[in-house]
């Protein structure tokens, strides 16, 4: 089976149709259980998501900050493992019909083994991978994987990139561009500010691809000023957090479900 690049491309091309941003949405596998994170991602789809991040749980995610890492720990802490995550993707998709990609750190893919990876993840539905830590010019390999099976190849581009550099990691990306709005770690923020505008405008000059921002995304007022801009809107940490918040599981769901729907007025009221 094919992964499902195809379905984000379209996925994509049909919020801009729509004039709008596409609002993403990350979640870890695993976290609160691997049950309960499934139906969280589920939740965000149903809560007006367009596509949705699997993050694969790490125990060192230099790119995360504290909400994420305290999700991560709880769903390692809970013996969440790579076949959670697929499964997690599996069922995600197989409910929604929406594009689901997994957030990984290139470790766990490169001790679980490149083809296993990314066949499995073809096989599940998905459509393709967000890796923020492997450098563009040790991908060649992991890209002839990805492209053999159908799946989009997300890299990470940051304010602090120079527009090269920003040549060099588009021309290799597929999918979409993933824009970091700030140097930095995951987390919600006052505000996103001009930084991620700079960036998006210079990442457009080097690619035809969707360039999406996330980091410090946490409400609608902030998702409405990205979504001016650029073309998905990614939101993570306001999400777990809701999770976090919550005083059980079921509470939980509804918070995800309501912040999804709160954040898909936003990125259509800054078309």
């Amino acid at each position: 089976m094919s992964g499902n690049i195809e379905l984000l491309s379209d996925t994509l091309a049909q919020a801009r149709n729509e004039n709008r941003a596409a609002l993403i949405a990350y979640l870890p596998a695993g976290f609160p259980t691997v049950d309960g994170g499934i139906a969280a991602v589920k939740a965000a789809l149903d809560g007006g998501a367009d596509i949705v991040e699997v993050g694969l749980p790490h125990s060192d995610p230099v790119l995360d900050g504290p909400v994420i890492q305290t999700a991560d720990d709880i769903a390692l802490r809970g013996g969440v493992k790579i076949a959670d995550v697929m499964r997690t993707v599996r069922e995600a998709y197989e409910a929604t019909g929406k594009p689901v990609l997994v957030m990984t750190y290139w470790n766990p893919i490169d001790r679980y083994g490149i083809e296993r990876f990314t066949t499995e993840l073809a096989e599940a539905g998905g459509a393709g991978c967000i890796l923020p830590d492997l450098p563009v010019e040790e991908s060649v390999v992991w890209r002839e994987h990805a492209e053999k099976h159908g799946l989009a190849t997300v890299f990470v581009v940051a304010p602090s990139s120079q527009d090269a550099r920003l040549a060099k990691i588009t021309a290799a990306g597929s999918g979409f561009v993933y824009a970091a709005s700030l140097m930095g770690v995951t987390g919600t923020r006052e505000s996103v500010g001009a930084q991620a505008q700079d960036l998006v405008r210079r990442t457009r000059a080097t690619t035809e691809l969707p360039v999406c921002v996330g980091l410090g995304v946490s409400n609608p007022e902030q998702a409405a000023e990205v979504a001016s801009f650029a073309d998905g809107v990614i939101v993570g940490s306001a999400f777990v957090k809701r999770l976090l918040d919550a005083p059980d599981d079921a509470e939980g769901l509804v918070a995800v479900r309501e912040l999804a729907a709160e954040l898909a007025k936003g990125v259509r009221r800054g078309a």
